[in-house]
């Protein structure tokens, strides 16, 4: 049985997690049934919710791969890169091939040609509008699933590896501002444009506040738990951070090419301080177990791949039957019925293909003590 911490610090990211899917449901929501923002204020910025999870899988990827870097055993690209695809890509062909055979009914102003579905690069020159465009945030993270171990084998076999990692996340960081800020100075193109907004130089850099904490954790122990023994200051600091940046990007201020330039960056990086608050089994966000919390964060992947699709096809038909689309009840039976089908997708794809990779790929259990510093 895992130690006590162990689950908490779970139940800290399940929290993290389930508010990132709903957050996403009230933003796709106002956009494709009502309209308008139905939530308020927290509903015009459930957009962020991709860049929580984008900060969640960056640690979590990272742990994965540092973890097992720390302890020093053998880590296999091709049992890596086999567990991810068996994980992604079972629920994203199905949705995939949903979208195809129902082009009438959930076809957009145009369609990405099959093949940059199949291979996770339709997010390359994306418009808004275009066909399964919320598959944009799964490319940028299975690109970056391609990059992440590649890099840390590489980095593993220089001298001085921690310094070289710490230089390239910081300079990596740093890129993705200098992407976005020369975007909107040579083509005027501001954080939501979809040049800018769906791009993967624009955005990747939001998962390395994630692995910066999956980094410290297996290499700086003393130091992580340092910080994780101020459980609800990262709790408070995350939260005034969020509702700053957030505040910053969506007002443009001070200026637009500054919040463009720096605005997803420090989203993710607030975030990151929220995911450690949820790590610390001292705040109250790792402690707290919301209710439902669990299964929504275990079927968050199955839910973001379904709702979209379930939207645009209830949207219309409400409209002709005069329901009002911002009742209570219309947002409550929409939002349960893409979660109980996301539940189903979870159940009859996900389910099996996980069983087969526990099967053919059995995790290692962690070493319970913490990597020394290095």
């Amino acid at each position: 049985m895992p130690p006590k911490n162990e689950l908490i610090r779970a139940s800290g990211l399940d929290t993290l997690r389930a508010i990132a899917i709903a957050l996403v449901l009230m933003s796709h929501y106002g956009g494709f049934v009502s309209g308008k923002d139905t939530f308020g204020v927290v509903g015009s910025v459930g957009w962020t919710g991709v860049d929580l999870f984008f900060v969640l899988s960056g640690y979590l990827i990272g742990n994965q791969i540092l973890s097992a870097i720390a302890r020093k055993e053998d880590f296999s690209l091709k049992a890596f890169f086999a567990k991810r695809l068996l994980r992604t890509l079972p629920n994203y062909y199905f949705m995939l091939a949903v979208y195809f055979l129902l082009p009438g009914l959930l076809s957009g102003s145009s369609t990405t040609p099959l093949w940059r579905f199949l291979t996770f690069t339709q997010n390359v020159g994306l418009a808004y509008g275009q066909t399964f465009t919320h598959s944009w945030s799964l490319c940028i993270e299975e690109q970056f699933y391609l990059a992440l171990p590649l890099v840390a084998l590489a980095v593993v076999r220089c001298k001085r590896p921690l310094a070289i990692a710490w230089c390239l996340i910081g300079a990596a960081i740093a890129a993705g501002m200098l992407a976005r800020g020369s975007a909107f100075v040579l083509h005027e193109y501001n954080a939501f444009s979809a040049e800018t907004y769906y791009s993967t130089w624009c955005r990747f850099d939001e998962l390395l506040p994630g692995v910066a904490i999956a980094l410290l954790k297996n290499f700086h122990g003393a130091l992580y738990e340092k910080i994780l023994a101020k459980g609800n200051v990262l709790l408070a600091a995350g939260l005034a951070a969020v509702v700053a940046t957030l505040y910053c990007v969506k007002q443009e201020f001070p200026d637009t090419m500054l919040s463009t330039t720096f605005g997803f960056s420090l989203v993710a990086i607030s975030y990151a301080v929220l995911v450690m608050a949820a790590l610390s089994p001292t705040s109250l966000l790792g402690r707290l177990r919301v209710p439902g919390a669990t299964q929504l964060a275990l079927w968050s992947y199955a839910i973001y791949l379904i709702h979209k699709p379930i939207f645009m096809l209830a949207a219309p038909r409400l409209r002709a039957m005069k329901v009002d689309v911002n009742a209570p009840l219309t947002v409550l039976l929409l939002f349960a019925v893409s979660i109980v089908a996301g539940w189903l997708l979870f159940r009859c794809v996900e389910t099996p293909f996980m069983q087969l990779r526990a099967r053919w790929y059995p995790s290692r259990r962690a070493a319970p003590q913490l990597a020394p510093a290095a």
